[in-house]
């Protein structure tokens, strides 16, 4: 990105939404320099400002201060941080050698089928790792309660909400729009061409998202009060 003359790194950054129809959509684009507890803080609050007067359920990275940016805007916002990106930061200063281990050694935690039994895994992984690599049994402890959000809910809606593999898609695509041009004169330039390529992206995102109908359903008794006015 070019400003005032001198190349400048920027990135877009954007969030995903699902509606009460069981629509994906996306609800904004936004360019900064870096992303920060205090950026999100303002994107939410737009989003308030513009109508989003609800979220149930985020699924976030692991930036710091990122959840209390959320529950400022929506305190009633139940959080669940990326399993994907807990691993990945799990494994940032693994051993090569012991990387494929360590990975193999996490999944019974995030698959297990409740909570009680994803805190036994843990503690079966900390007998067996957490003497070499304390660090990611502190990292997978202090996040405990914003990784284990999922838990609580069935299977359809655990594969909304575990992963950030719905953005990490779009991403993807946008990604074919823009790999052959690497440097953007302004920042309203990159927003039109993210713009038109999220135009033909959201002319793909036809259906609802599988099964949700039992989704609702599930969501209108977990949040009898935020969900049941909108049944039909």
């Amino acid at each position: 990105m070019k400003q005032d003359g001198a190349i400048v790194n920027k990135a877009a950054y954007m969030a995903i939404g699902i509606d009460l129809e069981g629509h994906k959509d996306v609800l904004g684009i936004w360019i900064g320099e870096n992303e920060s507890a205090k950026f999100w803080l303002h994107v939410l609050n737009e989003l308030k400002n513009r109508g989003v007067q609800d979220i149930l359920i985020t699924c976030v990275d692991n930036l710091r201060g990122f959840s209390e940016a959320i529950s400022a805007c929506y305190l009633n916002t139940e959080i669940q941080k990326c399993i994907i990106h807990q691993i990945r930061n799990s494994i940032k200063y693994v051993s090569y050698k012991d990387i494929k281990k360590i990975t193999s050694a996490l999944q019974p935690i995030y698959k297990a089928a409740t909570e009680e039994a994803a805190l036994e895994e843990l503690d079966q992984f900390e007998q067996t790792w957490g003497q070499k690599y304390p660090l990611i049994v502190r990292s997978w402890r202090t996040n405990w309660s914003e990784i284990s959000t999922f838990f609580k809910y069935s299977p359809e809606i655990r594969k909304l909400i575990y992963t950030t593999n719905v953005i990490e898609s779009y991403h993807r695509q946008l990604r074919k729009f823009t790999k052959g041009k690497a440097i953007f004169p302004t920042d309203e330039a990159l927003l039109k061409m993210l713009y038109l390529a999220t135009m033909d992206v959201l002319r793909k995102w036809t259906g609802r998202v599988q099964n949700w109908g039992q989704i609702l359903l599930q969501l209108s008794v977990q949040f009898p009060e935020r969900v049941q006015p909108y049944l039909r």
